[in-house]
């Protein structure tokens, strides 16, 4: 078996943003990669009539725990940069894989989880990523305290050359998960038709269980 250091130049699976026009390997490859989301979204709480505090924000947490520790896996090296030397950054990138996270380096590589959440491919062209989680502390324990609040935004990401749109959405997630009723309604359904698919294939079995009994060869 090859070790993950060997696969960071193998990009010949790639159908797009394999190679630099130097021929130089790029990692992450591919087009789902190279258009990662990569705005810096603040949120400010207003705590007084001229003071803005800034909401703290969990960036940790945020995926599925098997893409976090079984599908996505760092190479097996302590100095990132050396480990991913020899590869260039997708181009829409501003940073390279291994400093994608200033703050938290243990976030970094294969493994950072905002790289993660995006390369769980959407089923539609209108969805939602999750992006932070609410860190609860001091003024926000109990959660977001009613009050003004506002939104510094770096706009790192284009989405007006193929007419997209952005959004942010503050949600509450329950034991049902996020506020969504796609999934919900989806596995609803998904549910109901496999129960009277076994039904309608039971009653034609004890139908068919009867007519030879009365019917024999």
């Amino acid at each position: 078996l090859k070790s993950v250091s060997s696969y960071i130049q193998d990009v010949e699976s790639c159908d797009s943003f394999k190679k630099t026009h130097d021929g130089t390997p790029i990692c992450p490859c591919g087009a789902i990669a190279n258009s990662m989301f990569n705005d810096t979204i603040i949120l400010l709480y207003k705590i007084n009539s001229s003071v803005y505090i800034k909401v703290p924000m969990l960036s940790r947490g945020i995926t599925w725990w098997s893409d976090k520790f079984i599908k996505f896996q760092n190479p097996t090296s302590n100095d990132l940069p050396s480990a991913f030397a020899g590869t260039a950054k997708p181009p829409n990138w501003p940073k390279p894989i291994y400093e994608l996270d200033e703050v938290d380096s243990g976030n970094n590589g294969f493994i950072n989880e905002d790289f993660i959440v995006w390369m769980r491919t959407a089923a539609f062209p209108t969805f939602k990523k999750l992006h932070r989680q609410l860190h609860r502390v001091q003024h926000f324990t109990e959660g977001l305290p009613a009050g003004n609040y506002s939104f510094d935004i770096t706009y790192n990401f284009p989405v007006t050359r193929f007419r997209g749109e952005k959004s942010v959405v503050l949600s509450t997630l329950t034991w049902s998960g996020g506020s969504s009723l796609f999934l919900g309604l989806a596995y609803t359904v998904t549910g109901a038709v496999t129960w009277l698919a076994s039904f309608s294939m039971m009653a034609i079995h004890l139908m068919l269980a009867k007519r030879k009994m009365f019917f024999p060869n």
